[in-house]
């Protein structure tokens, strides 16, 4: 059984920067690629960024030059560093991890960028 922990959202304001996290516990982790996605209300799941074992990343037109996806396989970690936050950036943020048993969502964390 794989569980995803998402930590670091909250409020920032306009220009200003967090950092998510998402660690996965579990016995017999084989984690391929990461993602990040974000969900406003009404809308649907769109992907943020994702990273392969490689180390490969991939980011949406949106985020590109201000967000940057990063893995520790060590801890089974992956982190989104989000800079120069825009209120569009508001949203519900998940966590994605693709393994050789299947896929893994994180509960997803509140990021609201708002002066």
């Amino acid at each position: 059984q794989v569980q995803l922990v998402e930590s670091g959202g909250g409020l920032v304001q306009p220009g200003g920067s967090l950092r998510l996290s998402c660690a996965a516990t579990g016995s017999s982790l084989s984690i391929l690629d990461m993602y990040w996605y974000r969900q406003t209300s009404g809308k649907q799941r769109e992907l943020v960024a994702g990273i392969t074992s490689a180390g490969n990343t991939n980011y949406a037109d949106s985020v590109k030059g201000r967000f940057t996806i990063s893995r520790d396989n060590v801890k089974n970690t992956a982190y989104l560093q989000m800079n120069n936050l825009k209120p569009e950036d508001t949203a519900v943020y998940y966590c994605y991890f693709a393994t050789l048993v299947g896929g893994y969502w994180g509960q997803g964390t509140q990021v609201t960028v708002s002066s």
